[in-house]
């Protein structure tokens, strides 16, 4: 009898997911019925969704970063724009401005937490022994609680708060974004684990994520977005940084031990999130699987009208044009004047990989336009221009 009601549960469940993509697919043809468009986003994560919180605390990203799409730094550590911008964009709503950064930002449709460097679980080391962000996923919660407090109550005061502020409805009507948990898994190596070690720790990371989302549910979030880890064996960075026998490089130069790690992380995260929608039975969690997408750009990049996978655009020498101790942007003296050594091949567009750890722009465009139309997410839902949902009602 227990068995039957489970399985009831679960029919009844996946007839809302449907009802809830067919909203999202097609105009409802039922009177009364509305589609509407997310009035904001909330953004979570690390430097891959950075719009600027990183460099309005610690200092700009410097050039050549933002040398494609805004023509000098704009907070992002890319040529261009982000998978976070061509969502927004998608939405038709304006570029996520960073909520450290104080100065020309406006909030009416969101705001972002994320800062590069950023981890699910906080580390026991300072930015500068380990470059770690200290605003770790625990503190951007923090920080989400306090604007949304602050907002309500600030934007009350009217004149240009009502136009720099979001409405309070929207932080129940939102899309809230998720994009962390690479550097989580880097800390560990970092710290010289076996990948085993690396392993061990992973549900304990996993059971902080949990925490987050449950706690933004309560605050009265309903529309989550949550990106896995893409392949990290595959970054420059990692392949400098830890030397693989060919024995554990796949034929696509990426190192295979690194990838079967941020496989497991992403398996664990999808039973993570199968379990929260046990659990915040009124929410939408969308796991979206963007290694599966990363993996296939950078291991077809003819294909797709890119030059090989690993090797970065911006960078100085080595094997995969990528030197840890002068990254992108790197400048020294010379003959009196700063000039860039660490700098930006000549065709980004062509280019997977922009300094050896992130993205180019052409890269983030081309993985955001296979994961948009919900092919690469559980449930199959798609973020399409207007006519989205309405899960608040």
């Amino acid at each position: 009898m227990q068995a039957q009601g489970e399985k009831w549960r679960q029919v009844m469940s996946w007839v809302v997911i449907s009802t809830f993509l067919v909203v999202v697919m097609v105009p409802s043809p039922v009177i009364g019925a509305r589609n509407c468009s997310f009035p904001a986003i909330f953004n979570f994560g690390d430097s891959n969704s950075d719009t600027g919180g990183l460099s309005a605390a610690f200092g700009q990203a410097p050039p050549p970063n933002g040398i494609t799409f805004f023509q000098t730094p704009a907070g992002r550590f890319s040529d261009g724009r982000l998978i976070i911008d061509f969502l927004a964009q998608n939405l038709s709503l304006p570029y996520l401005s960073a909520y450290l950064d104080s100065v020309g930002s406006n909030f009416s449709n969101g705001a972002n937490f994320a800062t590069a460097g950023s981890t699910i679980r906080p580390q026991n080391t300072t930015k500068s022994q380990s470059g770690y962000s200290p605003i770790s996923l625990d503190v951007q919660l923090i920080q989400y609680s306090d604007f949304k407090a602050r907002s309500i109550l600030v934007r009350k005061k009217g004149g240009v708060f009502m136009k720099l502020l979001p409405k309070e409805e929207y932080f129940s009507e939102a899309l809230y974004t998720f994009d962390i948990g690479q550097n989580d898994l880097t800390a560990g190596y970092k710290l010289n684990m076996t990948t085993e070690q690396v392993k061990a720790y992973i549900p304990d990371v996993l059971g902080q994520f949990s925490d987050v989302i449950r706690s933004v549910y309560k605050e009265g979030g309903r529309s989550f977005w949550i990106h896995n880890t893409g392949p990290l064996g595959c970054l420059p960075y990692t392949l400098d940084r830890y030397p693989m026998s060919v024995a554990q490089m796949d034929k696509f130069g990426c190192a295979k031990p690194f990838n079967e790690v941020a496989q497991y992380f992403n398996s664990r995260l999808k039973e993570t999130v199968v379990q929260l929608r046990k659990e915040v039975p009124e929410a939408i969690i969308v796991y979206v699987d963007v290694y599966t997408v990363k993996y296939n750009l950078i291991s077809h990049a003819k294909k797709y009208g890119f030059e090989k996978g690993v090797i970065a655009c911006c960078g100085q020498g080595g094997k995969y044009n990528f030197n840890n101790v002068a990254r992108c942007g790197a400048t020294k003296i010379v003959n009196g004047k700063k000039i860039i050594i660490a700098k930006s091949c000549k065709d980004p567009s062509v280019k997977i990989i922009w300094d050896g750890i992130h993205y180019t722009e052409a890269s983030n465009k081309w993985i955001f336009q296979q994961i948009v139309n919900g092919y690469f997410s559980d449930p199959p839902i798609s973020l399409i221009k207007n006519g989205l949902p309405c899960p608040w009602e």
